[in-house]
């Protein structure tokens, strides 16, 4: 098996002409065949979204739609893919960064009675949508 890092993965997405860009297509390309096992982390899925929302000022919009692609590839393991998939929808939806919508879905997605933060348009949509779920 082998780690993809989040180079590979903007490489693959922006580097349309370089050497590394055709390394990162290659490999990819041997995974979706199953020639061999990738794996990655939601680490590098936080790194991408930073790098491509901070770095390269792209709008949240089309951030989700790279990171909606990524999550598509199901030939990369990746833990938590359906936390992370869910946690997408609130990027537009509620204008959230990546890191709060990964922590209302991941405790929406427990047995959590409560979400203590100081963000209350977070701790709301916790509150609003946690009972939904009960039903």
């Amino acid at each position: 098996m082998i780690f993809v890092d989040t180079n590979y993965f903007l490489r693959f997405l922006l580097d349309e002409q370089g050497r590394q860009h055709q390394e990162a297509v290659k490999l990819f390309r041997r995974g979706a065949s199953g020639k061999i096992e990738l794996f990655t982390s939601v680490v590098v899925i936080f790194e991408i979204y930073w790098v491509l929302y901070s770095f390269y000022g792209k709008e949240k919009r089309v951030v989700k739609e790279i990171l909606g692609d990524i999550l598509n590839m199901d030939f990369i393991k990746l833990e938590e893919r359906v936390v992370l998939t869910r946690a997408l929808d609130y990027l537009e939806e509620l204008g959230y960064d990546l890191e709060d919508a990964y922590n209302l879905t991941l405790a929406l997605g427990k047995e959590i009675q409560d979400f203590r933060t100081f963000d209350k348009k977070l701790e709301k949509k916790f509150k609003t949508e946690r009972p939904k779920l009960k039903s």
